[in-house]
């Protein structure tokens, strides 16, 4: 299987449990690895033939700027669940950080792995 990801997305979103996180948009990096086989489009040169970091992307950011979550479990969950809406894409790593969550750390946050059912 072919990865394609998407590195470092940031996104201004509100997630969090307290009011003082709920109160204001904050900082949310995304990591995202699509497998797929991307064969058919290596011989091509046909985008149709992939799938289309800028379009995951774009529905991603769409979604956090507009959806208000309590924990980054739930997060990852709908950004693996908007990936998999894609056709080609057959098992989807997303990792949600929230940064400066956590005193003395850089980010805190979930890794989840999700498989297309078939």
């Amino acid at each position: 299987m072919d990865i394609i990801f998407i590195k470092d997305l940031l996104v201004r979103g509100i997630i969090g449990v307290s009011e003082r996180e709920r109160a204001n948009p904050q900082d949310i990096v995304i990591n995202i690895k699509l497998e797929t086989d991307i064969s058919d489009c290596g011989e091509s040169d046909d985008i149709r033939e992939s799938v289309n970091y800028r379009t995951v992307a774009k529905e991603i950011l769409a979604h956090v700027e507009n959806t208000a979550r309590y924990t980054v479990e739930a997060l990852a969950s709908d950004i693996a669940q908007i990936c998999l809406v894609f056709d080609r894409v057959e098992t989807v790593t997303v990792q949600v950080e929230k940064p400066g969550a956590v005193r003395f750390s850089k980010s805190v946050g979930v890794e989840i792995k999700r498989i297309r059912n078939v």
